[in-house]
């Protein structure tokens, strides 16, 4: 994907608290000797990774994965930070983990700790849900996350990170009880950034804006990545502790507090995730490293040495072992049940792979990454299964962009697949009449071997692509005194696209603002680039021309929702041409999708399933359709959304 490569050569200039992109593991140097590990005794029965509290908070289990180790050593609050024999760890009898039970805890305090591996590396828990960043902790306002624990001097180090527990932290408690997210026929999502969907980047503030969410009519919401991620100001996909919720956005209630308020809305959650590779901060990955070749070491449980395929960043996870199968449904259990969330979209969902296509892109290894996978497929299979049994109406969502035969087995089995049409829509609202690339057929899910509308989100725009009113505004085409380039016209010919978009049968997905038609450039310099914060605009709205488009997404959107039409599997269209129409036909109601993406007055001969009166759903006009087919001529940009009767809002 487009982000992971900016990444790589970007996140240095654009991320001002962004420690590094990949950074390379250090090996921390400790103080003290540790000697007499004693060995051969297991963690006792019913105590997990990371840490267990019992006793009432006064005692606690620290449990880590660390095969091949000679010798692990707690640090902490608890003990001055001083490596000790009485803390040195317990190996168990396969000599695949260490664990230590720590008494005389205080149950109202707060501790941070670490583990202090070999004698010469010190790593926070892998399973930590909250850590501490000695680096870029003191950027986070405490309007956003209040009271975060300073970082311990007795750490030490500089550009650290350590795990934080706490016994008495605050609870939530759930105010919405059992929710069932919408059908995957039904499903519309917004997707958005909290960085720069609200200028003070917090989950309250977040929550506050629902109501937008509920009148524009979405039922569900994809954020990109919330665990924690490497410093603070960033996309979220260069990942580091996969349990613990990135603090840049808010507490862990306060999530919890947003996804309640959702699903009182009737609204789904989906969290953006990366299991496809870790970055240098992560303890999983400095805990098995290849200093000389500065590449994960050949023992490690769970990344591999290179990457194998071409749009590789991070390290490579490698999902043929048992040890990461283990800690990815681990991950995904984790979320799915602390937060009830509804659904991932797994990023890089391709690169779950042990099949080396080359990790210099080009056609050749592009093609052979996207290839039929049987590996990869009995992978998915098993992750899919995993979840649907923790929740069988959970939403999982690839970022696959593999070929049609591998696709349509998820498909299959009920996962979704991203399905991106940006550069059809851009040259259809820019109205460029000529050459495939502006076909939409692509919203039909026949077209990418699907057998049923359900398995393929299509979009105009996600986190990935150029923004269609931008386009519309830098580069419209134009006839006479007709422009695209104009701010009224360009937003019109969103709303014809729109229209298209959301009358083909199956899930969809809105990129944040595209409502409004937001026009900076995703790669705007004067917002830092690609990568760098955008302002939410929120004034857009007072513009008449924005609002009428933000209410045109709406009525689409509500229609699609609410009437069965709209995930029909009876429908002829043609998306190929200036004119594009679609007619779909249910018991329920037939309906017609048809607009003008041409810059000049376009003759059109509609197929209407019959004739009689016809509901125009926007104007609120009627037209008599007296022969078949029905002739018009459609004015540029001009659209209508035709019904036998009319569409329930």
């Amino acid at each position: 994907m487009n982000i992971r490569n900016f990444y790589l050569l970007l996140t240095g200039i654009l991320l001002v608290s962004f420690t590094s992109c990949k950074k390379t593991p250090v090996a921390d140097k400790g103080s003290g000797n540790v000697t007499g590990n004693p060995t051969g005794k297991d963690v006792p029965a019913g105590y997990g990774d990371g840490v267990t509290f019992i006793n009432n908070g006064t005692s606690a289990i620290f449990n880590i994965y660390a095969p091949l180790k000679k010798s692990v050593t707690l640090l902490g609050d608890f003990n001055n930070w001083t490596a000790s024999s009485k803390y040195a760890m317990t190996n168990s009898t396969d000599g695949t983990r260490w664990w230590i039970e720590v008494d005389n805890l205080d149950p109202t305090a707060e501790y941070a700790y670490e583990y202090f591996i070999d004698g010469n590396l010190k790593v926070a828990d892998p399973y930590s849900n909250k850590i501490l960043d000695s680096a870029n902790d003191q950027y986070i306002p405490t309007s956003v996350y209040p009271n975060i624990k300073k970082y311990p001097s007795g750490a030490g180090e500089v550009s650290h990170i350590v795990s934080d527990i706490q016994y008495n932290a605050p609870a939530y408690t759930w105010k919405t009880g059992s929710f069932t997210p919408a059908s995957q026929k039904n499903l519309v999502v917004y997707e958005l950034l909290p960085r720069d969907f609200i200028a003070t980047h917090s989950y309250q503030t977040l929550t506050d804006t629902l109501s937008y969410m509920a009148n524009l009519g979405v039922n569900a919401i994809e954020l990109m990545p919330v665990n924690e991620f490497e410093g603070n100001d960033s996309w979220g996909y260069n990942n580091n502790f996969m349990f613990a919720l990135d603090k840049y956005y808010g507490t862990p209630n306060a999530y919890k507090g947003f996804i309640d308020a959702c699903h009182a809305k009737g609204i789904a959650v989906i969290q953006d995730i990366v299991l496809e590779d870790q970055f240098g901060s992560s303890p999983m990955v400095q805990m098995y490293w290849n200093a000389a070749a500065q590449q994960p070491a050949a023992n490690s449980p769970w990344f591999d040495q290179t990457t194998m395929h071409p749009d590789g960043v991070g390290y490579q996870v490698n999902h043929s072992t048992a040890a990461t199968k283990y800690w990815a449904e681990n991950v995904m259990k984790y979320w799915m049940t602390e937060y009830k969330i509804d659904g991932f979209r797994f990023d890089e969902a391709k690169g779950y792979t042990q099949v080396n296509s080359g990790n210099v892109s080009n056609s050749t290894t592009e093609a052979a990454w996207a290839a039929y996978d049987q590996t990869r497929v009995s992978l998915w299979e098993t992750y899919n299964n995993y979840m649907k049994g923790l929740n069988p109406n959970f939403y999982v969502i690839l970022e696959m962009f593999a070929g049609n035969q591998e696709q349509a087995i998820y498909g299959q089995q009920g996962m979704m697949m991203w399905n991106n049409i940006s550069t059809a829509g851009e040259q259809a609202t820019m109205g460029y009449a000529t050459g495939p690339v502006w076909d939409l057929s692509g919203l039909i899910y026949s077209n990418d071997g699907m057998t049923t509308p359900y398995n393929l989100i299509d979009y105009f725009e996600s986190h990935d692509e150029e923004r269609l009113q931008f386009k519309n505004e830098a580069y419209g085409n134009s006839s006479g005194s007709y422009n695209v380039t104009n701010l009224p016209t360009g937003l019109a010919r969103d709303e014809a696209g729109a229209v298209i978009m959301f009358a083909s049968p199956g899930p969809k997905m809105l990129w944040e603002f595209g409502e409004r038609g937001y026009d900076i450039s995703i790669n705007d310099a004067t917002t830092g680039g690609r990568l760098g914060d955008k302002p939410p605009h929120w004034e857009y709205m007072i513009d008449p021309n924005r609002h009428h488009l933000y209410q045109v997404y709406s009525r689409m959107i509500r229609m699609k929702i609410k009437n069965p039409v709209f995930a029909s599997t009876s429908f002829t269209y043609n998306l190929g041409g200036p004119v594009k129409y679609e007619q779909l036909l249910d018991p329920t109601n037939n309906v017609e999708a048809v607009a003008n993406f041409d810059v000049v007055p376009q003759p059109a001969s509609i197929s209407f399933p019959s004739t009689g009166n016809w509901y125009d759903n926007f104007s609120g006009n009627t037209i008599s359709v007296t022969s078949l087919p029905y002739s018009m001529t459609l004015q540029p940009g001009e659209y209508h959304l035709f019904s036998s009767t009319p569409l329930s809002l």
